[in-house]
């Protein structure tokens, strides 16, 4: 059965991809390149488990091209005729310049703000737990989760989000997930069938 909230509606859940502001190895802020791989699986996901809308943030312009050109093949060109399926998830994307666009245009669309919920490998203070994030998600607020590229998402970022997700714990020592799979993962545990 379905996670349902008021109404009997789904949760009203985004995701964005962040390229920008995002760290490299050094803890540098940095922009991060758009990968062919996240763009198809994480759309994927978001279309499997009734995501709005996944929003991809770069503030390069040959970045942006890049990925609008990859969006438009599978809605308008030739694969959207070729993989019908794959062009219902792309069709999801939409490419941003910044966060604050993705944010403006849900407040418009929802007629509220979102609540920004930032997700990460590592462990920090008062991160909120899975159980407690699913209880929230069924409020009928639109929440918008932000995943991070390169090695995680800025500090200063961080700091200004509504909430901080618990990290993904395997059974081992090892903690380097694609971002792909940390989205499909999550999702899952936030909005999957019990």
């Amino acid at each position: 059965m379905e996670k349902k909230i008021k109404n009997n509606m789904p949760p009203s859940v985004y995701i964005t991809l962040l390229h920008y502001p995002v760290q490299n190895k050094k803890g540098e802020t940095i922009a991060s390149a758009i990968t062919n791989l996240d763009l198809h699986d994480i759309a994927r996901a978001s279309k499997t488990y009734g995501v709005k809308t996944f929003y991809v943030i770069t503030p390069y312009k040959d970045q942006k091209d890049l990925a609008e050109k990859i969006v438009l093949h599978w809605v308008k060109g030739h694969g959207s005729t070729y993989n019908p399926e794959r062009k219902k998830a792309i069709e999801l994307i939409k490419i941003k310049k910044t966060f604050k666009e993705a944010v403006d245009e849900i407040k418009i669309k929802e007629k509220q703000q979102p609540n920004v919920v930032v997700t990460s490998a590592k462990k920090s203070e008062n991160m909120i737990s899975y159980p407690l994030m699913c209880s929230k998600i069924k409020d009928g607020s639109p929440y918008i989760f932000v995943f991070g590229t390169a090695w995680g998402i800025s500090a200063s970022f961080t700091q200004e989000a509504d909430f901080i997700l618990e990290p993904i714990k395997g059974n081992t020592d090892y903690n380097h997930l694609s971002v792909r799979s940390a989205v499909s993962i999550i999702l899952d545990r936030l909005i999957g069938r019990e």
